[in-house]
Formats: C-alpha cells, structure tokens, sequence
C-alpha cells in the first residue's frame, strides 16, 4: 500500500492511495491492484486535540471492506462515506476509534445491479507507559448485500516524533484465510508547507 495525504486546507485532508495484491505470496508476481482517494473534514477536535470527530467520503473502498472478487477494480465502481470518532479515555491511556459508514457498488454481481454496504470498523489504541507507543487492535468489515468478511488486526504501534509513525501489525478474517497477514507500515509527516488556508498550527501531511 502507498498513501499520500495532503492538508490543504483547515480541516480538511485529501488522500491517494494504491492497494497492490498479492494472494500466492510469490514476490515476482501481482493479482491486480485497486485505488482510493477521498476527502476527510474534521467538525470538531477536543481542547487536548485527543479526541474529535468527522466526516469522510469517496471512491475505492480499503481491502477488507469489500469482497475479494470486486477489490482490484473498485474505483469509480464503489462510493462511500463514513463518520470516524475518537474518543479518549481513562486520562489518554486509551483512545477508542469508531468508524460507521456506508457505500454502494455499480454494476454489482451477474445482474449488474447496484449493491449497498453498511461498513464499520472499531480500533483501540492502548499506551500503557508513554504516548509514545502503544498495542492496537482493530475489527472491520461490510454487511449488506456487497458483503465483506469481517477483519482483525493487531499489532504494535511508535510515534517516536509528531512526524514519523511505525506500526507492525498481523491482520486475517474471522472465517477465512484472505486477510493481510504480518504489515509493516511507516507514515511520514511534513513540516507545514503550501497551505492555501494558512499553515499556522497545521501538521502537514505527505
């Protein structure tokens, strides 16, 4: 996976990212990729910047949130949207994400109908000695009628800095074998730069 955001404006981010696939685990070969871009406004953030909540919407679903069949030609086919929350508990040791969404496929199945999805997806980050690194569990999934098996992933997570974040996870589906497997994952992060809407107390993204 390769994911670029960028935080043009307050409150909002703009996202790319590319899925490739690869179920034989053979390196020299693919089984097709898929992309996603969507748009992210943040409506509220706590005083901490802890804890807030908003509203996302796009193209390309995430592996995971849609069946195996349709995954490597998503885009432009599925739409979606969700309302992403964080909510800090018990002094920031925890922070707990929910995620309610919804989407719909074109040209879905034999009969090229168009199939709706309730997505969902719930993570708990838990930072027992420093916020700094932390354990992080997280299920998601689709019900309806362009269903998806529902997902785990766990794993362990360090920020060692408000640019840089590392993350080593293992993921598979509750009743299959078509889950990640074993991640890893680096994010960087920019200085702020370009910002149309002003760059003063923005983190920007890349």
């Amino acid at each position: 996976m390769l994911m670029n955001t960028y935080s043009l404006f307050p409150r909002w981010e703009f996202t790319i990212a590319a899925f490739l696939y690869n179920n034989d685990h053979d390196p020299l070969t693919d089984d097709g990729y898929s992309t996603t871009l969507y748009a992210k406004y943040m409506f509220y953030e706590n005083k901490a910047k802890t804890g807030g909540a908003a509203v996302k919407f796009g193209t390309g679903m995430r592996p995971g949130t849609i069946n195996n069949e349709d995954r490597a030609k998503d885009a432009f086919k599925s739409y979606w949207f969700n309302i992403p929350c964080t909510i800090p508990l018990f002094q920031d040791k925890i922070s707990w994400d929910l995620m309610p969404g919804a989407s719909f496929t074109r040209n879905y199945g034999k009969d090229s109908s168009t199939a709706w999805g309730f997505t969902y997806s719930t993570r708990v980050a838990w930072y027992p000695r420093t916020p700094k690194w932390s354990i992080v569990g997280e299920v998601f999934g689709t019900a309806g009628e362009n269903v998806a098996i529902p997902e785990y992933r766990i794993g362990w997570r360090w920020e060692p800095s408000q640019y840089a974040v590392l993350a080593i996870t293992y993921g598979q589906e509750f009743a299959g074998t078509e889950g990640a497997g074993f991640e890893i994952g680096l994010m960087l992060f920019t200085p702020p730069f370009a910002c149309l809407g002003g760059c003063a107390g923005k983190k920007g993204k890349q």
